[in-house]
This record gives structure tokens, sequence and C-alpha cells, in this order.
């Protein structure tokens, strides 16, 4: 009986709409609060206990780290639609087959990028253009970092289960838990003991083993219909290849899209390390916008992926416009925030006037644009949701990879402004969010699960 009340009250395909997606996003979007916090902890006290050599180490670390950690992550999503879509049929033999596959993924997946990040994280960071000062220190932060990827991976692999059946109130728990820990640890490594770089890097692995930890005790503690059972993780043939169908596009289109940010790293590294501080700088508060584009993304695969498997239709189209409403209008609302007080959020950091004002001109060039972001996010969601994460992987990658990094290839030699490179993420949401409207608008997505086998 137990475990049947905890399923109910987790499923989406029953009450108000509105109340069920906030009530799933909200907890997304306070912990992706808490997890960006403690990103930006790591800038902010390594910027000003260590300097802005060792800032502009830690700074660059996103689309490296994204590059690798990504096609494991868009695993983790296609695992996801995979159990919600289960769940929602309340077929509850293939949720706990589905699982315990997926966690035996990712004890794998965790396994190889660890030892592909400590290898290969030297060679990247010289093919990006790394300069000779800032080397040294970044490969140290990336190699302790990834000495950590087991974590990463298996936190996304067990996060992405519990919020596949509606339960995104625990990763939150988990992420205040592992943010506050990793700030502490921050000022004590960095600010006390003044280990250097790598120290950052050390408290981000600590702590996410922590959450690891946590997210797994929950999943083995309770008697739920996707209860973990150690003994039983293994792979399941038939739910591995659908995670892997489902899977597969969501990470060659995260591994895809990082190498083209790899790309447009290396342009911006090419400016000097004022120009890598800043922007990193400002990559820590532009990951605030990316909190409710993220919270309502996951929520509509996971509300679509469970009433398609309901069959519930009008309720899934109605919740689609609801969630693209709010992701695209929080958004915006943060960008106008951004635009008029980047000069003094970038402060932060450091107080060099220089890394200040590139920043303020890359927040300048891009923060009002945001709604085109969460819109294709949004429409990248619920395609996934809907059994066509094919769709997205191609439109984002034209979009945001063929056409981005063609345009920074020709334009920025040409124009030797680091304004160029700023104004290539605008111009490119500009084209996948109107790719993706024409989709949405032309195509029968809402039944194409009809029309497969699982």
């Amino acid at each position: 009986m137990e475990s049947k009340a905890i399923s109910e009250q987790h499923s989406l395909t029953e009450g108000p709409i509105w109340k069920g997606l906030l009530k799933f996003a909200l907890p997304i979007f306070f912990g992706g609060v808490f997890q960006q916090l403690y990103n930006t902890a790591d800038s902010i006290i390594v910027g000003n206990f260590l300097g802005k050599e060792q800032l502009a180490a830690v700074s660059s670390s996103g689309s490296l780290i994204f590059l690798l950690v990504g096609f494991f992550t868009g695993i983790a999503v296609g695992a996801g639609v995979v159990i919600s879509r289960y769940f929602g049929a309340r077929d509850y033999e293939n949720v706990h087959k589905a699982v315990h596959t997926t966690i035996a993924f990712g004890i794998a997946a965790g396994i190889i990028l660890t030892i592909a990040g400590v290898l290969l994280t030297p060679q990247i960071l010289t093919w990006m253009g790394t300069p000779q000062d800032v080397l040294p220190n970044s490969v140290s932060y990336f190699r302790m970092y990834f000495a950590g990827a087991l974590a990463v991976v298996m936190y996304n692999i067990c996060g992405g289960i519990l919020q596949a059946v509606g339960d995104s109130r625990h990763p939150l728990y988990y992420l205040i838990i592992s943010s506050v820990l990793n700030v502490l640890l921050d000022l004590l490594f960095v600010g006390v003991f003044r280990w250097g770089v790598w120290a950052a890097a050390l408290a981000t692995t600590i702590s996410q083993f922590v959450s690891v930890a946590l997210c797994l005790a929950r999943l083995m503690r309770y008697d739920t219909v996707y209860r973990l059972f150690p003994k039983k993780i293994r792979f399941h043939g038939n739910l591995l290849k659908q995670v892997i169908r489902f899977g597969i596009p969501s990470g060659v289109q995260n591994s895809v899209i990082a190498f083209a940010n790899v790309i447009v790293q290396s342009q911006i590294n090419r400016f000097s390390a004022d120009a890598m501080a800043a922007c990193g700088s400002y990559a820590k508060l532009e990951g605030y916008v990316f909190l409710p584009i993220t919270a309502f993304t996951l929520a509509l695969t996971t509300f679509v992926g469970q009433n398609l498997g309901a069959k519930q239709y009008d309720r899934t189209k109605k919740g689609v416009k609801f969630g693209i409403s709010c992701s695209v209008i929080m958004a915006e609302l943060i960008g106008v925030v951004l635009f008029f007080c980047a000069p003094y959020l970038i402060r932060l950091f450091t107080d060099d006037a220089n890394v200040i004002a590139i920043g303020a001109r890359q927040a300048r060039i891009e923060s009002l644009f945001f709604f085109l972001l969460a819109f294709s996010h949004c429409i990248a969601g619920i395609m996934r949701g809907a059994g066509k994460p094919t769709v997205p992987m191609v439109i984002m990658l034209v979009a945001w990879c063929v056409i981005r990094v063609s345009y920074l290839w020709v334009m920025v030699p040409r124009f030797l402004k680091i304004e160029v490179v700023f104004s290539a993420y605008p111009l490119t949401w500009s084209i996948s969010s109107i790719a993706f409207l024409i989709y949405f608008l032309k195509s029968d997505w809402l039944h194409a699960y009809d029309r497969m086998k699982l």
C-alpha cells in the first residue's frame, strides 16, 4: 500500500495542471539556485583569494566540463523519458527494470568519464588555446574535477530517476546540503589553507559524492515502485535499447553543442586572460538565467512523458502552453535585471576594471534575448518527452553548432572584436527558435508515441 501511495503522490497525470507543473518545477529551480550559488562561490572565492589568473582557470571550466559530461547527461535524459512513460502508464515492472538498467549504465559511464577526463584534459586545454600563464592551473583544476566524474554522472542519473516519477523535492534537499558543504570546503581549502585552484575542484567533488550518497539512500530506503536494490543492478537488454534510443540524440546534441562552445571558448582565449576571466564570470551570472529554463524544461519533459503514457492529449497541450509561458517570462525578467546590473554583479568576482567592462559588454549584448533561449529549450524538452529526441538534436546542432561556429570562423578574424563572439549567441538562439516554432505548429508530435513500439 505504501508503494502505491508514494507513486500516486508523484504522478503528474492528475490534479490541476498549473499546480502539478509548479510543484515539480519549483524544487528544480531552487535546487538550481543553490547549485549555481556554489558554482559562483568557487569563482568568487578563487578570484578574491588567489587572483584573476586563477579565476581565469576556473572560469573557463564550463564548456570543457560540459563537453565531457554532456553526452552522459543526455543519456540520463533518455532514461528519464523511458521511466516517465512507463510510470505514467502504470507499468511498474518495466519502471523497476528501467531504474536498475539506468543505474548500471551510470556506474559504467562514470568510470569511463573519470578516466577520459583525467587523461585528456591537458590536450583539450591546449587545443582550446589556453594561455600558457593559465594552463597549469587549468590542468590541475580540471583533473581534480574529473577525478569525481563518477559522482557527477551518478547524481544526474539518480536525480533523473526521481524527477521522472515526479519527485523533484528530494533532489532539492540534497542540492542544498551539497551546496552549503561546497562553500564551506571552498572557504577552508582556498581561503584558509590556500591550497590553490585545484582545491576548489576538490571541494566540488566531495560535495557531489555526498549528494549522490543521499540520492542512492533515498532510492534504496523506501518501498516504492522505483526502489533500487543493489543486487539487482544490471543491464536489461530491451530497456537498455530504449534508454539509448531516447538518450543518444540528447547525448550527441549535448556533446556537439559543447564542442561548439569549446570552439567559442577558444575564440575568447585569443583575447587575453582578462577576457577569459570576464566571460567566465559572466557565465556564472548567466547560469541563473538557466534556472527557470532548466526547471520548466525538465518539468515539461516529465509532464509530457507521463501524460502521453496515460494518453491524456488535451491535458498535455494545456500543460505545454503553461510551462512555455512560465519559462519564457521568468528568463526574460532575469535578463532585464542582468542587463542593468551586470557591472555591479561582475565586481563580486574581481575589482579589475577591464574584466568588469568586458563582462558588462557581454551582458548588454546577450541578456535581452533570453526569452529565445528559453523557448528553444522548452520545445526541445517537449519533443523529448513526446518521443521525438532527434528533432531537437538536429535543430540545435545546425543552429548552435554549425551556424554558430561558421559565423565565428568567418567574422572573428575579419573584425577581431570580442563583441563578435558575444553576438553569436542571440543570433543562433533566434534561428533555433524559428525552426522549433515551425516544427511545433506543423507536426503531429502529440501522437508520436502511438506510432512507435516501446
